[in-house]
């Protein structure tokens, strides 16, 4: 089932009864810049999630940087924007489809599976000349009920499993899971650390930088593009994608699903709950 619909697919059932916007625009360390983005003009009809306040749980002492929120209190936010099971979503951000995928990842995890991401960002919308407004209609509340699809995710103690038993991409030995780093190449080999206690990566991950599939646009790229892409790994493997805190793998995620990868998972917690463990191993270079 494809996830990405364009600009004019949403255009034309914008104002249809069952459709739900969610305008998803955060800036990463900057609390509040997408709300006022938002307060300024969006698509009419949009509702604002942000990542920190709706789709980040607190933070522990592990789990990383951006937990996933619990499920009953993101079901009551879904609920009071009006979304139910009958509701086609659609999610938009201007960070290239990081904060939307999340979003999109999130709703497909509650077993929501009418949820698609606009393939280009809010700007593109606007320079379109498609309609945006400042007004923000009054929402009738829904029941939004989560059934929970756990085989989406992956442990850190699972995580540790395939890291310990990773063969190389490509070798053919049996079947082993993949891990794939969604992080900038620099960070993946452990040249710079930004923002995370660590420089590296888990130890037989591969890398494959997020925004890699995005075009030049900064659109996604499509179908038999992204398949291109991903040519390296096997379609039949199970693919297990993280990046620094969860954020950022979700667009991963989509493009390999989008690409004809059926056994995918996200490792919520990634880099950041990786060293939050004492005893894991770090790995610096090329795998």
């Amino acid at each position: 089932m494809k996830s990405i619909v364009s600009k004019r697919w949403l255009l034309a059932r914008l104002y249809e009864p069952d459709m739900i916007i969610a305008d998803c625009r955060s800036l990463l360390g900057q609390a509040g810049a997408g709300r006022a983005h938002f307060n300024e003009d969006h698509i009419p009809g949009a509702v604002h999630f942000d990542l920190e306040e709706d789709l980040t749980a607190s933070l522990g002492e592990h789990g990383g940087r951006h937990p996933l929120p619990d499920v009953d209190t993101l079901a009551a936010r879904l609920s009071r924007a009006g979304i139910n099971s009958a509701s086609r979503i659609v999610a938009y951000d201007d960070q290239g489809g990081m904060m939307a995928s999340r979003f999109w990842w999130l709703l497909r995890y509650l077993g929501h599976e009418q949820v698609y991401v606009l393939e280009e960002g809010y700007s593109a919308w606007k320079e379109a000349k498609f309609p945006v407004t400042a007004d923000q209609p009054i929402r009738i509340p829904s029941t939004f009920t989560p059934n929970v699809q756990a085989q989406m995710l992956t442990s850190m103690q699972e995580v540790q499993r395939v890291s310990e038993a990773s063969v190389p991409v490509g070798s053919n030995i049996g079947f082993s899971p993949i891990l794939v780093d969604s992080r900038e190449r620099p960070r993946y080999l452990g040249l710079e650390e930004p923002i995370d206690q660590a420089a590296g990566h888990i130890p037989g991950a591969v890398n494959f930088f997020w925004k890699e599939v995005l075009d030049e646009k900064g659109a996604f790229k499509n179908a038999e593009q992204l398949k291109q892409h991903f040519s390296d790994l096997d379609q039949n493997a199970e693919i297990i994608v993280y990046c620094g805190s969860g954020v950022s793998a979700c667009p991963n995620v989509l493009a390999l699903k989008e690409a004809g990868f059926s056994k995918v998972r996200l490792y919520p917690g990634s880099w950041s709950d990786w060293i939050s463990y004492e005893e894991n191993p770090v790995a610096t270079g090329k795998e």
